[in-house]
């Protein structure tokens, strides 16, 4: 028997539902249950994990976070290695470097890279782990100047299918670097370490939200899609169509918001400053001082933890009204008053040859359901995903952190990347070993059974 240094549970021992629920951070679980999961500590549990899989004939997920809305690290059968008690950090300020493990949540290492001058483009949601993030490709406060957080990544340590761990750079392992920069859940290995470049800190944050009328809502989205071109990198505008509290009157509304970071001044805000329809704002925050805790806090209160969350999005750069009209029934049909449909203006950056990151367009227009009840799955669901799929004429694909193939596929990869990841598997993981991307067959969502029930009768 292998000793390891946490936990190794069997399906039905004593911990191993309480370690299946939580290793998903959605409310909402899936109906799929591994034959073993590893709660790792160290190094050598991973390593030891992996060999344990081969030895026994089992296939490998990972769960760095869990912050995956659909579990994709929850599979039926195999192995599931758990990494969310690999949480270290250590920085080195004067070389404007970190290490973080996987499970370390972005604003965690915010706060500790600001005691030091310094800071990370960590993605928007304060929870998520940086494993999955990083690999995902990562888009996070401040990334249109900085770059998809998976650029700033300099080094991985990753254990490979023959249980070996690497110390994996440009120079030593091109292809495994390469892979660990945006495949998401498709990456053929288990990273325990990320070796960051960090930024020096903001000398100022700014922030401004006009919350506007639904009859303007249209009017509000395409302007601010137009406008993006012409801003500075360093201004992150975005949009959202949801239902305010405390404007009742309003089945829903349209938030135009932007923040500003760097040394720039306060002109910077002055494009949605000077919108056309600014005066018919129902509410108004104007140039207010903001911290990254400030923004993180902002966020939290979209996607709370409790709830059950079904969440996906499509990348587009198609013209605005085309975009407008192919989902119109997305923006008509929010579920309920928590639900809202995010309209982020992050994308149109340059792929890299040394990234297999590479779905993108100028817009990510995100459904996000929101519900408690178990009984509403398959309304919000509905929504999320298949009133989504009217926008497939203007879609460019979506990105890992909100994709579900499993209940509606779509590209996360260009063909000419997603061809090249899988050559890379066959060479580094010939037997399967690691767990990819979610099927079609493995969902356990309400939709899913829904469908299933519609073709059989």
């Amino acid at each position: 028997m292998t000793h390891f240094d946490g936990s190794l549970l069997a399906r039905g021992s004593d911990g191993y539902e309480a370690a299946r629920l939580g290793a998903v951070w959605n409310a909402r679980k899936p109906d799929r249950h591994p034959a073993l999961i590893l709660v790792a500590r160290s190094d050598r549990d991973v390593q030891e994990g992996v060999r344990l899989a081969a030895a026994r004939g089992l296939t490998i997920s990972v769960r760095s976070g869990g912050h995956s809305w659909i579990g994709t690290g929850v599979r039926e059968g195999g192995l599931l290695i758990d990494l969310s008690a690999l949480d270290e950090v250590t920085i080195d300020a004067p070389a404007r470097r970190a290490t973080v493990r996987p499970a370390v949540q972005g604003s965690r290492l915010n706060t500790l890279l600001a005691e030091r001058g310094l800071v990370f483009p960590s993605g928007h949601c304060p929870s998520v782990g940086m494993g999955g993030f990083l690999i995902g490709g990562g888009y996070g406060w401040n990334s249109r100047a900085l770059g998809p957080a998976c650029f700033s990544v300099e080094a991985v340590d990753v254990v490979l299918a023959d249980g070996t761990l690497t110390h994996a750079t440009d120079e030593t392992h091109p292809d495994l670097m390469w892979a660990v920069r945006g495949s998401g859940p498709g990456f053929f290995g288990v990273v325990t370490r990320f070796h960051l470049r960090v930024y020096p800190a903001y000398d100022q944050i700014l922030r401004s939200a006009y919350v506007f009328p639904r009859e303007l809502r249209d009017e509000v989205l395409a302007w601010t899609y137009d406008a993006v071109p012409h801003i500075s990198t360093s201004l992150e505008m975005s949009a959202k169509v949801a239902h305010t509290p405390g404007i009742e009157r309003q089945t829903t509304t349209v938030t135009a918001a932007a923040f500003c970071a760097g040394g720039a001044g306060p002109e910077m805000l002055e494009p949605l400053e000077k919108a056309p329809f600014l005066r018919h704002a129902l509410r108004r925050v104007e140039r207010v001082p903001a911290t990254l805790d400030d923004l993180y806090a902002l966020s939290d209160t979209l996607t709370p933890q409790g709830n059950r969350y079904a969440v996906d999005g499509v990348w587009t750069g198609a013209p605005v009204a085309e975009v407008l009209y192919a989902g119109r029934d997305v923006l008509d049909g929010l579920p309920n008053r928590e639900s809202f449909l995010l309209w982020m203006l992050w994308g149109g950056q340059a792929t890299r040859e040394n990234a297999c990151w590479s779905t993108q367009a100028r817009l990510y227009f995100s459904p996000n359901a929101v519900w408690r009840d178990l009984a509403d799955d398959l309304a919000a669901e509905t929504w999320a995903h298949d009133t989504l799929r009217a926008t497939a004429p203007v879609a460019r694909g979506t990105q890992f952190a909100d994709a579900n193939p499993a209940d509606r596929p779509a590209r996360g990869l260009e063909p000419a990347q997603a061809e090249r990841l899988e050559r890379l598997r066959r060479l580094h993981d010939p037997r399967g070993l690691f767990r990819t991307y979610l099927s079609p067959e493995e969902s356990t969502t309400a939709l899913a059974r829904h469908r299933q029930r519609a073709t059989t009768r």
